[in-house]
């Protein structure tokens, strides 16, 4: 059997399965039915058209009753890091993925920075199954060395993705770029307790950013409009984790009586406390 065979629907439910295999370890026929609301004479042909096409990338779990990944996995799709994670994180995952088709008229920013799919599907499965990863990662300061993490999220920071994780070495959480990894590998242990995301307090702590037009810019409505403020204010609830990246993304001035004017620097923090205690302030434009 080959996949120019099948139907593009069934394509589609074969990719699902691939693509959870792939990013999450493990996929029952529940998941199939509930995903594309196909009967379950239906979903078991499925699984046995992707074990005809790839024998030796699952098997059967029967005390879960459903299918786990092999170490010798092999994906039979190609699923593009970029619209996966997009995917991933706008909660849609229905496994089939194409690169992105350009196009002649709406245009997207160039992207630099693209992280490997088995990196991604490697962290994916340890965030998913709450698993403790062992690592390669090259850092500017120190360069590359092997580490233990637990992660618990992927975001992208406006720039380039980067996993949340508690670092086992430095006993905290800490931001890895994820092009960053050389090799990762699963860990099969329990994390400890305050190694979970509810432990992470940057990452719980929710903070109120008030965006205000820049005070050098005599007209300001233009970029009231930009940015649909009300009453010349944009407020924005955005974990603290995640807080001075989203200022950095859009320049926004964080200095005292607002003398960071570079770089097209259109907005300033009005209110410039809520800053106090919160990580990487030093990526906030001017705040010190």
């Amino acid at each position: 059997m080959s996949l120019s065979e099948l139907s593009h629907s069934q394509r589609e439910r074969l990719a699902f399965i691939d693509f959870s295999l792939q990013y999450f370890g493990h996929v029952a026929r529940t998941d199939l039915i509930q995903r594309f609301k196909t009967g379950l004479a239906a979903s078991t042909r499925d699984f046995s058209s992707y074990k005809e096409l790839a024998p030796a990338n699952l098997h059967l779990v029967h005390q879960t009753k459903s299918y786990h990944r092999t170490a010798g996995f092999k994906p039979v799709f190609n699923h593009d890091p970029e619209v996966i994670l997009t995917s991933l994180s706008r909660g849609f995952g229905n496994g089939i993925s194409s690169g992105i088709q350009p196009s002649e008229q709406c245009f997207d920013a160039v992207r630099l920075i693209h992280p490997k799919p088995d990196v991604i599907a490697a962290l994916m499965r340890a965030i998913h199954n709450k698993q403790p990863i062992k690592c390669g990662y090259v850092s500017v300061t120190s360069g590359e060395s092997e580490r233990v993490l637990v992660p618990h999220a992927i975001v992208n920071n406006g720039h380039r993705w980067h996993v949340r994780a508690f670092d086992r070495k430095h006993k905290q959480f800490r931001d890895f770029v994820c092009t960053r990894f050389t090799w990762v590998d699963l860990l099969d242990q329990d994390i400890n307790t305050i190694e979970g995301r509810g432990y992470d307090s940057q990452w719980d702590q929710k903070i109120e950013l008030v965006l205000i037009p820049h005070p050098s810019i005599e007209k300001s409505l233009a970029i009231q409009m930009d940015y649909a403020m009300e009453d010349g204010k944009l407020k924005l609830q955005i974990r603290a984790a995640l807080a001075a990246y989203l200022l950095r993304q859009w320049q926004v001035d964080c200095s005292e009586g607002y003398k960071f004017t570079g770089q097209g620097c259109q907005l300033a923090l009005q209110n410039r406390e809520v800053l106090e205690g919160v990580e990487n302030t030093s990526l906030a434009p001017g705040y010190a």
